[in-house]
């Protein structure tokens, strides 16, 4: 039955590209025969990570972000590089430059797909534990993020009333609670 859905791709190629994406256009052919364009971003999967101090604090960035014009408070996250040995060294290193953070354990939360009707971007999303501040902060020369901390109660509270609007942030939240381990 699932094969009735399938759409056949004719040709694929860049429309436009800056760095951290690219747009894709491609050529189908729909179930029924006809022939259409599709458009989508395209970007390296990523990591967001929840990471969680000794004390049982939540670290937090905030980072303004020009799509929205506002500084956004949310969760450190990054694209996973070539050089990284696994999801999971790319989750150590992306808080570690975000934060300066480094963490005793790390443990896979899950996988999505936030938005594959417009987009085939994937965030992989980790918990970090035992986390404890290293050094300072390595950041790309396009980020400007400022670290804090704070509990997991006012971080779900922030969530509730509307203060914290990043979807990662939230979806890593609500996932870590729903199904998470009950440690902090």
């Amino acid at each position: 039955m699932t094969d009735d859905l399938v759409w056949e791709t004719l040709d694929s190629q860049t429309a436009y590209e800056c760095p951290g994406f690219t747009i894709r256009n491609e050529s189908v052919r729909l179930p029924d025969g006809t022939e259409t364009e599709f458009d989508y971003l395209s970007e390296p999967a990523a990591v967001v990570v929840l990471p969680f101090t000794t004390d049982g604090e939540v670290v937090v960035i905030e980072e303004w972000r020009q799509a929205v014009h506002r500084v956004n408070r949310g969760l450190p996250v990054g694209s996973v590089e070539p050089t990284d040995e696994d999801l999971a060294a790319a989750a150590r290193r992306e808080l570690h430059e975000e934060t300066g953070y480094t963490a005793d354990q790390i443990e896979q939360l899950c996988t999505v797909e936030p938005a594959n009707g417009i987009a085939d971007s994937v965030l992989h999303f980790f918990v970090a534990r035992g986390c404890v501040q290293a050094d300072s902060q390595q950041l790309d020369f396009n980020e400007s993020i400022q670290v804090e901390t704070t509990t997991l109660e006012a971080l779900r509270n922030a969530i509730r009333s509307g203060e914290i609007q990043d979807g990662r942030a939230v979806l890593g939240v609500l996932y870590h609670d729903a199904f998470g381990s009950d440690e902090a």
